[in-house]
């Protein structure tokens, strides 16, 4: 029976984090759902320098993180630059293939390689559960399928993705899936929530990672409260603390997308090992 290796690329640059500690969580959850070995090594990518060997693993799920997505001339940069080229190339020339899931910093850095559109300062820092809607590709994605319209996620941002390059997505075949909520008393372009990159790859500009434990963490960080009372108000805040369990909000967003993904890249990876066999 084939091992499913899976590596976690820890993108916070050494501050603590809720999110990694709820990827790691929904990781080991689904290794102990699996009969197969399923083995989880994490890479600090920012901090120590380190990155995994492309080779070496199928699975791949890299973290959002603090700071400037655009290049500021650290070494770990082209070795991020290089590990997407890799899996994206890897992906195009083998019939096993590898599975990469990136959210928001990742999300970013991703998006500004591909050069996709403008990822750029936001006007205030983003916090809070908000509605993120489905794009018409969105609906017939297979990651959002038990979600409602528009399904809840938790925003945490200083930079967004606006302006995506429509003919640059289409020469590379890639689908913008998820798009920030409408806000007709601002005048401000929507901002890309998720994009299917390929078959094999896929991002998120929100957490899809975040429990309600961790956002009563976050929220107790004054720049989360402020920056959610400045965009919604302190009733609204008042209202994301009462409905932070709901059961159709985050929790039902935690529920499907990552642990969908993961379960989606095993049953390939191990189809395509019955093929070689």
């Amino acid at each position: 029976m084939k091992d499913v290796r899976i590596a976690l690329l820890d993108m916070n640059n050494n501050q603590a984090n809720q999110g990694f500690k709820n990827i790691k969580e929904i990781s080991e959850a689904f290794k102990r759902q699996s009969e197969e070995n399923i083995s989880i090594e994490v890479f600090d990518v920012r901090f120590k320098n380190e990155m995994p060997n492309v080779d070496d693993f199928d699975i791949f799920i890299s973290s959002g993180g603090p700071g400037n997505p655009h290049r500021e001339g650290h070494e770990w940069e082209d070795k991020f630059a290089d590990f997407l080229d890799s899996i994206y190339e890897h992906n195009l020339q083998n019939e096993a293939k590898k599975y990469l899931f990136l959210i928001c910093h990742s999300f970013q850095l991703a998006s500004i390689h591909w050069k996709l559109g403008n990822i750029c300062k936001r006007n205030s820092y983003s916090f809070g559960v908000m509605p993120t809607h489905k794009t018409h590709e969105g609906e017939k994605e297979f990651l959002f399928k038990n979600l409602p319209e528009p399904f809840y996620a938790v925003d945490s941002r200083a930079y967004q993705f606006i302006e995506p390059d429509l003919d640059r997505f289409e020469d590379l075949g890639m689908k913008i899936v998820a798009i920030e909520k409408f806000r007709p008393h601002i005048n401000f372009e929507r901002a890309v929530m998720a994009i299917r990159f390929s078959e094999e790859i896929f991002g998120t500009q929100f957490h899809p990672e975040a429990n309600p434990a961790g956002m009563i963490e976050n929220l107790k960080d004054e720049k989360n409260k402020t920056a959610m009372i400045e965009n919604f108000g302190i009733e609204k805040y008042l209202e994301t603390i009462d409905r932070m369990d709901d059961k159709d909000k985050i929790l039902l967003t935690q529920a499907q997308i990552l642990p969908r993904f993961l379960r989606f890249a095993k049953k390939n990876i191990l189809k395509e090992v019955d093929a070689m066999a």
